[in-house]
């Protein structure tokens, strides 16, 4: 009983910080991209590796959740999927979103995911930070991946917003998110902690 205590208190200590850091963070959207159907290392998905990461980032924060979305849904096929991001990286090309952040200006901190899609965000990521002005704003990324890690992102953020202060970033797995959900809270935590 008494182990069970000392764990409940220490569970109920990180949510607070966790909590205590979020309000010192002002009002937070944790926007994401993500796709379901057939996906590389776990098969098929009907909920984004990405999407679970958000899910966990806005429950631990807070946040508000918001996910990015295309004029155009991406192939459910994997294979299909790769080729059209490839087309999209190599022509830069910025793909219409079919839904917009209400009251934008009332976000202080944004936590942005993304899939890591040839090396680089999805384009509609761009799309994403060219549509809003994130003067003054944090943003934080996180990223799904197979292996490859932020693969430079943060830079690319930072370069796209250079009125915004970004921070360093969370990746992980896109296997440990869809598969191992209690893995993947955990290292949600850690990293919520250090950068608090």
């Amino acid at each position: 009983m008494k182990k069970f205590l000392i764990v409940l208190l220490a569970v109920i200590g990180l949510a607070l910080s966790i909590s205590e850091s979020a309000s010192a963070q002002g009002k937070i959207l944790v926007a994401y991209f993500s796709r379901t159907g057939e996906e590389y290392g776990v098969g098929n998905i009907s909920r984004g590796n990405t999407a679970i990461i958000a899910g966990i980032i806005a429950q631990k924060t807070g946040g508000d959740l918001f996910e990015i979305k295309t004029v155009k849904s991406y192939p459910t096929n994997y294979q299909a999927c790769t080729e059209v991001a490839s087309r999209e990286k190599a022509d830069k090309a910025r793909p219409a979103l079919s839904n917009a952040v209400n009251n934008f200006a009332q976000y202080d901190t944004i936590f942005l995911g993304y899939p890591i899609w040839w090396g680089d965000c999805p384009m509609a990521i761009y799309t994403f930070l060219e549509s809003y002005d994130f003067s003054g704003k944090t943003i934080i990324p996180f990223c799904t991946h197979a292996g490859s890690g932020l693969s430079g992102t943060e830079r690319r953020i930072a370069t796209v917003c250079p009125n915004a202060k970004v921070l360093n970033g969370f990746e992980i797995r896109g296997a440990t998110a869809q598969n191992k959900f209690s893995q993947a809270e955990s290292a949600v935590n850690v990293w919520l902690k250090a950068i608090q």
